[in-house]
């Protein structure tokens, strides 16, 4: 368990039996923690919710636990995604924080402005009046070729390294399931493509990075064409929260915490649930 997250459980962030503004569900937190001894987790209630209003209180979860990580001088890296967004709504501070925000993933395009990493960078800046770094560039290239190009970059190359030297990671989950894929639902991802990745096995992503059920980077060629964090860097950033849940969200969840990429989660009652009877089963 890194440094920070020791320092978030002597705040009370993460200790199940605190008065927190959500209901949790303690019992669960307690049984993903079992299962994955490097995990924290906060889970939220999904009895009589609706789908909006869990992402609202996934959002609010995930609001309260990265204000209380939050601290002067601080690197704050964000992916994209409609949880990460519903963070960045839920997040409200007393006064501003000098930190650096920088942008993970490549942009994905002026049709997902809600949502995408640009945007959700800058609408973090305006609540925190930190400093921000964005990445210049799309999310998917056409070729390896063209993607290597752009990384190497001045702009885009200054908020690769900086988000090397991250502290937190705020990510969502990301599915290879078409119902659920938010990249290919709003276009980006052609179905051509999007099958190629079931093909190979994966069944999640975090910040473009793509594996299996069990954890495992593969993809490999299909990262080459991003402008994203590497698979080692995002590893090596101490604190990776992700924020994820709902239908279509167990199996990608699954894959993420076994293969480390979060370490500490953010979802629901009914979706960690389903998470550990997949544990159980593959």
């Amino acid at each position: 368990v890194s440094r920070m997250l020791k320092e978030a459980r002597e705040r009370g962030i993460v200790e199940g039996r605190v008065q927190r503004p959500l209901r949790s569900e303690y019992d669960l937190e307690l049984a993903l923690s079992e299962r994955f001894p490097n995990l924290e987790c906060y889970i939220v209630s999904s009895q009589r919710v609706s789908p909006e209003n869990n992402l609202t209180n996934l959002g609010s979860a995930g609001a309260l636990i990265i204000k209380r990580l939050l601290r002067p001088g601080i690197i704050l890296g964000l992916s994209w995604g409609t949880s990460v967004s519903a963070a960045v709504d839920a997040l409200q501070l007393e006064k501003p924080i000098p930190v650096k925000i920088v942008q993970l993933v490549g942009a994905l395009g002026a049709r997902n402005a809600e949502y995408d990493g640009h945007a959700l960078v800058t609408r973090l800046v305006e609540k925190l009046g930190g400093e921000g770094y964005h990445l210049n560039a799309p999310f998917l290239c056409p070729n390896p070729e063209t993607a290597a190009a752009l990384i190497e970059t001045q702009g885009i190359r200054e908020s690769i390294t900086l988000g090397r030297q991250a502290e937190v990671a705020l990510m969502g989950i990301g599915s290879t399931a078409p119902l659920y894929s938010s990249a290919y639902l709003a276009g980006y991802l052609p179905m051509d493509e999007l099958e190629q990745l079931i093909q190979a096995g994966a069944i999640g992503d975090v910040c473009g990075v793509n594996f299996d059920i069990h954890g495992q980077h593969i993809c490999a060629e299909f990262c080459k064409r991003l402008v994203t964090i590497h698979n080692d860097d995002l590893l090596a950033i101490p604190v990776r929260l992700g924020i994820a849940g709902g239908p279509g969200k167990a199996k990608p969840i699954l894959g993420a915490l076994r293969g480390g990429y979060v370490n500490f989660l953010v979802t629901d009652g009914d979706t960690a649930q389903q998470v550990l009877e997949l544990a159980a089963t593959y």
